[in-house]
Parts: C-alpha cells; structure tokens; sequence
C-alpha cells in the first residue's frame, strides 16, 4: 500500500519551467517559486534563473546572466548566443514535456520562444504582458501564438488584450502590493537622521548607464539649487542592483544620503521626489510621495519613441490614471534645472499641487488594488495544469 501510494504521488508531482531574463524578471519569478511551492509543495520547477530565482530553489537550465545583456552593440554582440539559448531551450521542452511553461516578461526572446513551444503541444502562461498598448501593436499576432493565458499587472490591459482576442486576466501589480508595508515617512527620517520638521527630497536617476549618465548631473544641480532656496532641504537617494557608488558620487559628495533598497522595510516615502521615468515612479505614487517625473535621452530615440508610442503620459501612474499629466512630466528640454526647481519647490511647501497628487495617488491605490500577483499567478499554473 506504501509503495502505492509513493507511485501515485510521483504521479501527480507536476514539472513547470519559467523563463526569466532580466533582474525584474527574475525578482518576480523568485516570488512566483514561493507561491508555487507554497500551493504545491511537490512540484519541480527548472528555469531560466538569476540569483534571485535560484535562491529561492530551482533546478537551473540556464543562467539568466545569458540572456541579460543592456546596450545595442551589446545585444548585436550576444545575439548569436541568445538564439542558441533559444534552440537549445526548446529541444529541452521537446524532450522534457513540462507540464507548462511560464515566460516571464522580456518580450524579444519570450514571445519567440513562446509560438515554438506551444507547437510541441505545451501550454504556456505568460506573466507581465508586453506594453504592446504603448508601443508595438503589430506584436499582436505574435503575442496571441505565444501564449495560452495572460497574466497583466496593470488593471486596463485585461479589457486592452481581451478585445483583440486574447485570454488575458489582472493577477493585480507587483509594486502595489509591496507599497502597502514598510516604513513611514517619520520612520524613515529617523533613520536618516532627519529631523521631523525638515523636508526630505528623494532623487531616482535611474538605473541604466546612459539614464545615470544624464540624468545624476540635473538631479544634483536641481537638489542644490532648492537647497538654496529651503536651507533645512535633506535629500536621499537609492541604488538599484546594477549600480555602483561610483556612479552616484555626484549626489553622494553633496550629501545626499543613499538608501539600500533591500533593507527590511524599504520604503520612499518623502515629502517630494524627483525620478527618472520607469517602475521607481509608479512605487513614488503608491507611497504617496508627490513628484516631478524627468526624463531626456538622444534626439533621435525620443523621436522614434513619440512616432511609436500610443499614449499622451510615459509614467505609469499617469497611464493607469487615464492617461492624465498628474505627476508633472518634464522631458528633454523641458528637463531643465530650472523647471524642475519651479515644479518641485511647491511639492516640497506642501501647496495644492502636492494635496491633488496624493488625491489622485489614492484613486491609483484603489485601481491597482490588494492582490498578490505572485499568488494569483500560482493560482493560475495549477488550473493550466489540472
């Protein structure tokens, strides 16, 4: 009867691979392995896997590193790489036959990879939807082939994708369920050493090289010219993964306190921020921090980019609020150091400008709401696989 029942239970154990192929990816594979191992503790989970994902137990296929490579020469460089990765993947599905296969984000490679799997008959269940909203809609057709399910994080891309025929669900936002914990903003000038009564800017240059590049030199200029202004001014800062101290000197050197996002509890709530465009912006508004969006990159990139995107705002919390400049967004030229002061001092005296941005954080709040995508998306696999 023992033997039974061992015979019965290997029969059920389930085999999913994920494929992750960028650090955000692989943070959220690495919650997504909890969940599933939570939900179904005898399942076997391979992957394309960073640290993040192997830590938190998985049988790796290959390393995330591979894949993760930034800059154009750099991609052009790995290209011939990344497609071997690509083959020799889906000749291991074809020999292994997971139950499924869960791609994560990292649109180039996954929606490729995702039309030859479903071929061989495996179903795959794709998390994080590629933004083809805001840019590359003729994607469309390849998306539908990649994949069985979708799992969005963003609240209108369910109806988005469902209206052009693909089997989409809200799983519900990462960041949104991160924001609703961690510390206070008193909580956080006490560990900075600031006082209650002083306000307190935070600076986001990005995490990019060519983002800090540009971007760390207007943050400082901008920080040290609204101290001139507000002398009791602190300021603090945050280092992504890929970023070094030396990159963040500038601010560094001028007293800008640096925060280590990994640090129990992290959380940015201030009396106003400044931030390159991207998921720092979004996580700002769901702590309720009021702030001035900036952005500049090459003339060329941002008139490809107007050409391509399909939507009026580039931050997300704008976006996901109708597509509506709430959080004042100042790119190229108009990212001066002038501007920026002339937005941001009236966020930092707490004016009206700083009271209907947290209005509006709280209608942004509401959209996104409370559920935990990792579990929804465990939740998800083990219905593709009953």
């Amino acid at each position: 009867m023992g033997w039974l029942w061992i015979m019965q239970a290997e029969a059920k154990a389930r085999h999913i691979f994920i494929c992750a192929g960028e650090v955000s990816g692989d943070i959220h594979g690495a919650a997504l392995i909890r969940a599933l191992q939570q939900t179904s503790p005898d399942v076997r989970i391979s992957a394309i896997a960073g640290a993040a994902m192997r830590e938190a137990g998985c049988e790796q296929l290959f390393p995330m590193e591979s894949l993760n490579v930034m800059g154009l020469v750099d991609v052009l460089k790995a290209l011939p790489r990344i497609r071997q990765i690509g083959r020799e993947l889906c000749e291991w599905v074809e020999k292994e036959r997971p139950d499924l296969v869960i791609l994560i984000d990292f649109p180039g490679f996954n929606m490729r990879v995702g039309e030859k799997i479903r071929q061989l008959g495996v179903p795959v269940l794709y998390y994080i939807a590629p933004k083809l909203w805001a840019w590359g809609r003729w994607r469309v057709k390849r998306l539908k082939r990649a994949q069985d399910r979708l799992a969005c994080i963003l609240p209108f891309e369910e109806r988005w994708f469902g209206a052009k025929g693909i089997q989409a669900n809200y799983v519900g936002n990462p960041s949104a369920a991160i924001s609703q914990g961690g510390w206070s903003m008193a909580v956080l000038k006490t560990r900075l050493g600031v006082a209650a009564s002083e306000p307190l800017l935070a600076l986001l240059p990005g995490s990019r090289k060519g983002e800090l590049a540009r971007h760390v030199p207007l943050l400082l200029e901008s920080f040290l010219q609204l101290k001139q202004k507000i002398p009791t001014l602190k300021a603090v800062t945050t280092r992504a993964p890929s970023v070094t101290d030396i990159q963040l000197q500038p601010l560094l050197d001028a007293g800008v306190q640096l925060l280590d996002r990994l640090e129990e509890g992290y959380a940015l709530r201030a009396d106003a921020a400044i931030a390159v465009s991207g998921t720092a912006t979004l996580e700002l508004a769901l702590w309720d921090t009021p702030t001035v969006l900036v952005y500049q990159n090459s003339p060329v990139t941002m008139w490809i980019g107007q050409k391509l995107v399909g939507t009026h705002c580039v931050g997300l919390a704008n976006i996901i609020l109708d597509d509506e400049e709430i959080m004042p967004e100042l790119l190229q030229a108009e990212a001066s150091v002038e501007a920026v002061v002339q937005h941001v001092l009236p966020l930092l005296e707490g004016s009206d400008a700083a009271t209907q941005q947290r209005a509006a954080f709280q209608q942004l709040r509401q959209r996104l709401g409370d559920s935990n995508p990792s579990e929804q998306v465990a939740k998800m696999a083990l219905e593709m696989m009953a």
